[in-house]
């Protein structure tokens, strides 16, 4: 993984990173997110992925139900965000994917196996996002109350 800062204003900064090959996507933008005390930020990434794992928040058990690709896919759309969990930089996407026969799938990223690239631009926003678990769900949802 490699990442560059392209931009900077107010203190707000605006981040390049681009994956390589066999990188584990959602576990290497968690840990960007920690080296550079990036604590709230918007994040779109395009590219592909050779393994990824879905997840689908079933609210019969208020948990995720997973589901995992291994075939290449192109990451035709990957939308998130960046905010505090417990002190912590946590990441939070959802993406949609492209098949060889032009379908697609989607869903949480919960992880993804860069194959041979994804390129992900990661704004960070004017406030200090946290997230606190939600009692009926147990979901970490973003907190505006703070």
């Amino acid at each position: 993984m490699r990442a560059k800062q392209v931009y900077e204003n107010d203190g707000l900064r605006t981040f390049v990173v681009v994956m390589d090959k066999d990188d584990e996507a959602f576990g290497q933008l968690t840990a960007f997110a920690g080296e550079h005390r990036v604590t709230a930020a918007g994040l779109t990434a395009v590219g592909a992925a050779r393994a990824v794992t879905l997840g689908y928040f079933d609210l019969s058990i208020c948990d995720y139900r997973s589901t995992e690709f291994t075939e290449q896919l192109e990451v035709l759309s990957l939308v998130g965000d960046i905010a505090l969990k417990d002190g912590e930089p946590a990441v939070h996407a959802h993406i949609t994917l492209g098949r060889k026969d032009s379908s697609t799938i989607g869903g949480h990223l919960q992880s993804l196996t860069v194959w041979p690239t994804l390129e992900v631009v990661v704004n960070e926003t004017p406030a200090q996002l946290a997230k606190k678990v939600d009692p009926e769900t147990g979901l970490a949802l973003i907190d505006l109350s703070g």
